[in-house]
């Protein structure tokens, strides 16, 4: 099991910790590097700063968000990057949410998640290919466009400049169960929002026969301390905000999810909570015990004995969200073992 560094995106503004970060991180052997966006700073221009910073860990996105650029554009970024970094990228998507979607990004959140996703990435690998002018004729994506408001001048292209790698990986966040199994036939990878090593089942049976080389890479928040309830803390903050305000009461994913992994009352709960207003007590309201089986946190030894649970599944990559230098050290002894 490789370890990797997540970063997440920005809040107020950037860290000015990020860079040391990953350098530390390579350094110490860790296998990637990866940045996220929400509706705030973007996936690629802090990957190409800290491409710039580093030179062999690899760069990835967990994850670029679908909404904000049709598929070759982000095949662009993706290609460019690729060139400059020495064919270090791995491009991770997710389609985040109706509230995203169509609130940030102007957007109207596709009927079928899983065609506009599946196009999506055959776009992405026309393009990276360079076999031929990219063209699909597709529910969502339409290359080249044959709208009704379309001038009729469209012209089927290939990309000017030759990609680096045409078998670029691409991973998918995905977390409904025919998402997860779709995922596993058109994508390089997955990348698992929440990953309780004792719970597998909880995204169906797409996970009994992975295609070979397909990689598993869940993130998870990793701290350690002596004090496993206070080192719990970030880790409610982070799934009271997603399962109370990232996503609408009648349709969010990150809440679904959750009850899925046998905890619906708490979920709707956290969401009652937050839609009122009481932000701190919808943190609160998460349960102790399912902030502890989707992260490493505690002294140590605990995160040593837990981290025995991951490497027994399916996970090939453990993309920690590690808030300082001597978590990443330890992470990274305890993962040569």
């Amino acid at each position: 099991m490789r370890l990797g560094l997540a970063l997440g995106y920005w809040g107020r503004g950037p860290s000015p910790g990020h860079v040391h970060l990953a350098q530390e991180a390579e350094r110490l052997g860790y296998d990637s590097v990866w940045t996220a966006e929400s509706w705030g700073s973007d996936a690629f221009t802090p990957l190409t700063w800290i491409a710039a910073h580093t030179s062999r860990i690899r760069l990835g996105t967990a994850v670029a968000q679908m909404a904000a650029r049709s598929p070759v554009t982000t095949a662009m970024h993706a290609l460019t990057l690729d060139h400059l970094s020495g064919g270090r990228v791995m491009l991770g998507l997710g389609l985040s949410g109706p509230q995203v979607v169509e609130g940030w990004y102007g957007r109207p959140f596709p009927a079928s998640p899983l065609t506009a996703t599946r196009e999506y990435v055959d776009v992405l690998r026309q393009v990276l290919r360079r076999e031929a002018p990219v063209e699909l004729a597709g529910r969502f994506h339409s290359h080249p466009y044959r709208g009704p408001d379309a001038t009729g001048l469209g012209k089927p292209l290939k990309p000017i400049t030759h990609p680096l790698r045409p078998d670029l990986p691409i991973l998918l966040g995905a977390e409904g169960p025919k998402n997860v199994a779709q995922t596993t036939r058109i994508a390089d990878g997955w990348l698992p929002l929440y990953w309780a090593p004792t719970r597998p089942e909880v995204y169906g049976p797409a996970l009994a026969d992975l295609p070979e080389g397909f990689l598993v890479a869940p993130m998870a928040q990793v701290r350690v301390c002596d004090d496993v309830s206070e080192g719990l803390l970030p880790v409610k903050a982070m799934l009271g905000f997603y399962i109370g305000g990232m996503g609408h009461a009648s349709r969010n994913f990150h809440a679904d999810l959750m009850a899925r992994m046998g905890y619906e009352e708490e979920a709707r709960r956290i969401q009652r909570l937050f839609r009122d207003g009481r932000r701190e007590e919808a943190v609160i309201a998460v349960p102790d015990a399912f902030a502890d089986e989707i992260s490493l946190v505690g002294p140590r030894e605990r995160i040593a004995e837990r981290l025995e649970s991951w490497r027994k599944g399916p996970v090939t990559d453990l993309l920690a969200l590690a808030p300082d230098p001597h978590t990443l050290r330890v992470l990274a002894e305890l993962g040569s073992r």
